[in-house]
């Protein structure tokens, strides 16, 4: 039951007060309130509270925070000027609304600061460029698409692709450094809602992660303003000099939720009945990512965005796409196929993954995209049937033992020195030798602290690629004749003759034997 002497005092402090006129689910009509600030927290007699979104001479436009029901008749009064959520490291290791009140069980949050949910961004020339990789543990993006540190990345991919589990890895893989990853879930079911924490439990993420959480029975006002109450967490402790990693999981949901609320104010949509500013809510929110001049630390971006059928050409997409600095795109095609993380590398990219590699790790980068290339290429040829040439059977092998590598269920994670020492080994056995994968893989992870120095990985490498290779074996089937390679006549060496020279030659010889007799 709601205590209305925070209510009374307000209105004995001469707060601006109204009464509520109209209502329409989430949409309140107040009158009073006369000078009211947009923006501006409301709170309501009945305990429940809002949020103002439109000021005109004579009424005010608010979104109620807690819930659809609003009696007319009910008193207002204004509690803050802005819109504020409790911050501060207080909150790491627990899980919140987007109003920042406890929903795990474990009392009270102590948090002592209050901050504003619609921060401006940090102007240009407090920015510094972005250099230090994001690990994410996953060799399939770390190797192809580098996330940097202060970078905003895009995820996109239809339902049930793999991305939630990319970004579980992503966060347990901070286990051991100092940052702070914050996780938003907005309009997710309770069942997906509950894999993710018990996953996020599990591998020790939860230790140093803020879960914001805005479920699909919330309301329509929590689940628009939960990424915004997340980055005002995300950037107390930005600025408090720790890095930050926050994901929006996901802005379709988000988008979605502004769009009935849009629509419940009778605002006119625009393409894809979308309100016709959701490119500024996304963008404002996502430029306030970056990296600071002054302590250089970051804050991390990852937007979630879900494309339907795998089609990322759609308005919601395309947008996000054109704020962030690149995208990792997940293909359901390829997850039903059994490859798992199932990135595709044709479509997904990192813009600025590049400033933070090393000249060894670009090489390595640029020699895996050729060689998946050509895999792609010799796969084509093989579906046909016939025998294939050397350098396509060394293509077809390639790019077959990268995939194997490449392959890691939910619990595995790789540092970038063991991914660095995984593939390079598998290139240099250039297609034609066969490789124990998880055993290479196992001592790659045991002897990943070695590497320190360009010969540390030559020799780490070569001492793998002994061990844990072997010929290529070919198994024939029953009746199955070995495969014959045909080559040219070496230089010099005349080839042998066919049957019919042959014949023509001896008949010739007798011919030249019986004119010499006459």
């Amino acid at each position: 039951m709601f205590d209305n002497q925070t209510f009374q005092a307000l209105v004995e402090a001469n707060g601006l007060t109204g009464e509520v006129v109209a209502s329409n689910s989430f949409i309140i009509e107040v009158k009073g309130l006369e000078g009211v600030r947009l923006g501006s927290q409301v709170l309501f007699e009945d305990g429940q509270r809002g949020m103002v979104r439109e000021a005109y001479a004579d009424k005010v436009i608010l979104f109620n925070i807690d819930s659809e029901k609003m009696q007319p008749g009910t008193l207002a009064v204004v509690q803050n000027d802005v819109l504020s959520v409790p911050v501060g490291k207080e909150l790491v290791g627990r899980v919140v609304s987007a109003m920042g009140e406890p929903l795990d069980g474990k009392g009270p949050v102590a948090a002592k600061e209050k901050s504003g949910i619609f921060n401006p961004a940090p102007g240009i020339m407090a920015r510094s460029m972005l250099n230090e990789q994001l690990a994410s543990g996953v060799s399939a993006v770390d190797m192809f698409f580098p996330v940097v540190l202060g970078q905003r990345i895009a995820i996109l991919g239809d339902s049930k692709s793999g991305k939630s589990t990319f970004l579980s890895q992503l966060s347990a893989s901070q286990e051991g450094t100092d940052r702070v990853v914050v996780y938003v879930l907005i309009g997710k079911r309770k069942v997906d809602i509950e894999m993710l924490l018990a996953g996020l439990r599990d591998s020790g993420a939860m230790e140093h992660t803020i879960v914001v959480l805005a479920d699909i029975f919330d309301s329509l006002t929590q689940s628009y303003l939960a990424p915004y109450s997340a980055c005002a967490m995300a950037e107390n402790i930005w600025y408090g000099g720790r890095d930050t990693i926050i994901i929006y999981d996901d802005l379709s949901s988000h988008a979605e939720a502004y769009r009935q609320l849009s629509l419940l104010q009778e605002i006119d949509p625009g393409r894809d009945s979308y309100p016709g500013d959701i490119f500024y809510a996304h963008s404002s929110l996502l430029e306030r990512a970056g990296k600071l001049l002054t302590t250089d630390k970051t804050l991390t971006a990852l937007p979630v965005i879900i494309t339907p059928n795998d089609d990322i050409t759609a308005y919601l997409s395309t947008s996000i796409m054109s704020i962030t600095d690149g995208q990792i795109i997940f293909d359901l095609g390829l997850f039903r196929k059994g490859i798992r993380p199932a990135v595709n590398a044709g479509l997904s990219v990192s813009r600025v993954g590049g400033q933070a590699q090393t000249g060894r790790q670009k090489r390595l980068s640029s020699t895996l995209f050729k060689k998946l290339a050509k895999y792609k290429q010799a796969e084509e040829f093989s579906h046909f049937g016939s025998s294939l040439s050397k350098e396509a059977s060394i293509d077809l092998q390639t790019g077959k033992l990268i995939y194997a590598a490449l392959q890691q269920p939910p619990e595995e994670r790789h540092t970038l020195a063991t991914q660095q020492l995984i593939l390079e080994t598998l290139l240099l056995g250039e297609g034609e030798l066969e490789f124990d994968i998880p055993a290479l893989k196992k001592e790659a992870t045991e002897r990943s602290a070695e590497a320190k120095e360009e010969a540390d990985y030559d020799r780490i490498e070569k001492e793998l690629l002994k061990k844990y290779s072997s010929p290529i074996k070919i198994v024939l089937k029953a009746g199955e004749k070995a495969p014959v390679t045909i080559t040219g006549p070496e230089p010099g060496i005349k080839p042998p003759k066919t049957e019919t020279e042959a014949e023509m030659d001896e008949a010739a010889r007798k011919e030249k034997a019986a004119h010499a007799k006459s």
